[in-house]
C-alpha cells in the first residue's frame, strides 16, 4: 500500500510564507519625500533672494543708468532719458579715463606681485618656527588682519604726517634732514607708495595664513626624499611645495587681484585721488565722475568698464592657469 504525501492546504487564518506583497502607497512615503526634496530650497529662498537684491539688483540698476541721461535733475525727477552707449563713447574716448586706467592697473600689479611674494615668506617662516612662536606671529597677523580699513588709514595718515609724524621723526633722527616736516601727500609718488604699504599690510595677513594653511596638507616624506635626492631649498619649492599648494596659491591670487582692483575706501579717505590724479584708480575715477559733476550716468558707465576689465583680467589668467595645468597633466 503506497501512501501519497500531498502538501496539505494552509490552515485557515495564515498566510503562506513568501515575498511580502509591495505597497503601492504608504502613507506619507512620496508626500515626505516631495516635501524632503522642497524644504531645503525654501530654507535657502530668503538668503538667495536677500543676495539678488543686494547684488543683482544694484548691477542692473547700473547698467540702465550708464545707457540713460541720469544727471542731478534726473535724480530728483525720477525721469531720464535713455541715450544708449552715448556714456561709454563719451567716456572712452576721455584720455584722462586711459590714464586712470592705466594707472590701475600698475597699482594693482605692484600691490598683488609684493601681497603674493611677502605672504608666502611669511607662510614658510611660520611653518618653521616653534609653537610658541608661530601662535604668537598667528595672532599678530590675525589682528594686523582685523583691524577695522579706516582706523588702519587713520594710523598710515599720522605715521607719515608732514609735522606730527614718526616717519618724519625717524628719518630725521637718522641724518635725512631733508625728511624735516616732509608733505608726504603733496607729492604724487609718495601718496602712491604710502597706499601701496597700506594696502600690502592689510592684505598679507590673510593671504598668509591661507597659503600656510596649504603648506600643512604637503606630506613630510616628500621633503624628506628630496632631501635625500640633494635638492636645494629653492628647489624644493619649486618641484614639491609650489606644485601642491598651487590651487590654494591662485585662488588666494585672484582674490588679491579683485580687491585691489576694486579698493576704494583707503585712497578716498587718505588722498581723494590726489595730489591731482595720482593716486586715483578706476573705482575712485568712478565717484569723481558722479559727485563732482553729478554725472551719475558716467560714472555708472565707468563702474560698469571697471567690472569688464576685472573679469577679462580674471578670464586670461585663468585661462592661462588651466592651459599650464593641462601641459602639466
Amino acid at each position: 500500500m503506497s501512501i501519497v504525501h500531498e502538501r496539505s492546504a494552509a490552515p485557515a487564518g495564515k498566510r503562506p510564507r513568501g515575498p511580502a506583497p509591495s505597497l503601492a502607497r504608504q502613507p506619507g512615503g512620496d508626500e515626505g519625500h516631495d516635501r524632503g526634496g522642497l524644504w531645503p530650497y525654501l530654507l535657502i529662498a530668503p538668503t538667495v533672494l536677500g543676495m539678488l537684491y543686494l547684488l543683482a539688483y544694484p548691477l542692473a540698476r547700473a547698467v540702465l543708468m550708464s545707457l540713460q541721461d541720469f544727471q542731478l535733475r534726473q535724480l530728483i525727477s525720477g525721469h531720464a532719458r535713455f541715450v544708449g552707449l552715448r556714456n561709454y563713447d563719451t567716456l572712452l574716448t576721455d584720455a584722462r579715463f586711459w590714464q586712470v586706467v592705466r594707472r590701475t592697473f600698475v597699482f594693482m600689479a605692484v600691490n598683488v606681485v609684493l601681497i603674493m611674494v611677502l605672504a608666502t615668506l611669511v607662510a614658510l617662516l611660520i611653518e618653521r618656527l616653534g609653537r610658541r612662536w608661530r601662535l604668537a606671529l598667528l595672532s599678530s597677523l590675525v589682528l594686523a588682519w582685523a583691524m577695522p580699513v579706516i582706523a588702519a588709514t587713520t594710523v598710515f595718515q599720522w605715521l607719515f604726517h608732514s609735522e606730527f609724524g614718526i616717519v618724519n621723526w625717524a628719518l630725521k633722527q637718522l641724518g635725512f634732514t631733508s625728511f624735516d616736516r616732509y608733505p608726504w601727500f603733496a607729492h604724487g609718488p609718495a601718496a602712491f607708495t604710502i597706499l601701496v604699504l597700506l594696502i600690502v599690510w592689510q592684505s598679507v595677513p590673510f593671504a598668509a595664513i591661507t597659503v600656510y594653511s596649504a603648506l600643512t596638507t604637503v606630506p613630510t616624506e616628500l621633503y624628506e626624499s628630496a632631501r635625500l635626492d640633494g635638492a636645494s631649498a629653492g628647489r624644493i619649492f619649486r618641484a614639491v611645495t609650489f606644485p601642491m599648494i598651487r590651487p590654494i596659491f591662485m585662488l588666494v591670487f585672484s582674490l588679491e587681484v579683485i580687491w585691489t582692483f576694486k579698493a576704494f575706501v583707503q585712497i578716498w579717505v587718505m588722498t581723494n585721488g590726489g595730489p591731482g590724479d595720482a593716486t586715483t584708480i578706476l573705482p575712485v575715477y568712478a565717484v569723481q565722475t558722479a559727485l563732482s559733476s553729478q554725472r551719475y550716468d558716467l560714472g555708472s558707465a565707468a563702474s560698469m568698464v571697471t567690472v569688464l576689465l576685472m573679469a577679462a583680467v580674471l578670464v586670461v589668467y585663468f585661462r592661462q592657469m588651466f592651459r599650464q595645468e593641462g601641459e602639466a597633466l
